[in-house]
């Protein structure tokens, strides 16, 4: 799927079956099996791609992993490959290298120094892949909910929970707490409020956006206001700006993992959703940047698209009883009506 796919918005475009046929063959193409001719064969091309794509990330997961087994030794009980590097769609271009660990309980005030050491580390690799190694961890006890330390966000637990790639050590899912729909809802809101829809002037600590997002300190909120703005950031920026919405409409309605594609397709299957264009434009751009302008594209849909997502959250936020969560969407509503 290519960064061409998707037309400005002038009634020439293809209609939405259109587009959920192009996002289910990526999300097809991790496990395609090769044809002789027609769309086998650029299924197959496809998933060759995909293949060699993911294999720049896992060269720094593997050396992260093998650092990270010198300096926990036997505390360190299994590991595990998350996000695109475990489920499919990894993309040099814009994707994060995520790895996640389970140590061996009780819990121990060294462990997180060790890993926020290790990680550094690795990270001054040298490579933009290197940069984006994202670390999640605990032990059994935290990750059963019977203790709050370590790095194991509701989200990230799910990753782990349904597609986590053993690499090393033993099987240690077993009795780990699966996050309930309110759990889930409440870790994406929180992580869309604190990276999406940040205001100005928050504390220093706050204001440099996590690897995990990109950004440079700015308000995400002009950068949504201001299409030539984002376009400039570059095609990781852009892309997670468009489908972290996405894949938090698709976890909240399913409860489970959103993955870049599953999400979208299930996004460009309601007729009702706007900026369906958008979605599937930017979907295709994780692997190809855009040949041409996407300001345009970009300046029609994207505010539509949140304000959708919003809608949707303030709906399910004042259902789950969280009246302070969805006072904050609608003050980001507020904002970008400004």
């Amino acid at each position: 799927m290519g960064g061409r796919g998707a037309r400005p918005v002038d009634g020439r475009g293809p209609g939405r079956a259109g587009l959920v046929g192009r996002v289910g063959l990526v999300g097809r193409t991790r496990t395609g099996t090769c044809r002789a001719g027609g769309a086998g064969r650029l299924a197959c091309a496809a998933m060759q791609g995909q293949e060699a794509d993911a294999e720049q990330g896992t060269a720094v997961l593997d050396q992260a992993l093998a650092a990270y087994q010198v300096a926990l030794g036997p505390r360190l009980t299994a590991a595990y490959a998350l996000g695109s590097l475990a489920h499919g769609g990894f993309s040099p271009l814009v994707s994060d290298v995520d790895l996640g660990l389970i140590l061996a309980d009780p819990f121990r005030m060294k462990d997180r120094l060790i890993i926020r050491t290790v990680g550094n580390t690795v990270r001054a690799g040298g490579s933009v892949l290197h940069e984006r190694l994202s670390v999640f961890w605990g032990t059994p006890s935290t990750l059963q909910g019977r203790s709050s330390r370590g790095r194991f966000p509701p989200l990230d637990r799910l990753d782990l929970l349904e597609y986590g790639r053993l690499l090393a050590g033993t099987e240690a899912r077993q009795g780990i707490a699966r996050p309930g729909r309110d759990e889930l809802l409440v870790a994406g809101a929180e992580f869309a409020l604190g990276h999406l829809s940040r205001p100005p002037g928050l504390p220093g600590r706050l204001r440099g956006w996590p690897r995990r997002g990109g950004g440079r300190g700015e308000d995400p909120v002009a950068e949504i206001r201001t299409p030539s703005l984002l376009a400039s950031r570059g095609p990781r920026r852009v892309t997670k700006v468009v489908l972290f919405p996405v894949r938090f409409l698709f976890t909240a309605a399913t409860g489970r993992v959103g993955t870049n594609a599953l999400a979208a397709e299930h996004y460009l299957a309601d007729a009702d959703a706007p900026a369906a264009e958008l979605v599937a434009a930017a979907l295709a751009w994780r692997h190809q940047p855009p040949s041409g302008d996407q300001t345009v594209l970009l300046s029609q849909q994207l505010i539509p698209l949140y304000l959708h997502y919003i809608g949707d959250h303030i709906t399910r936020l004042d259902a789950a009883g969280n009246r302070r969560l969805a006072d904050r969407f609608r003050h980001w509503r507020d904002r970008l009506l400004a």
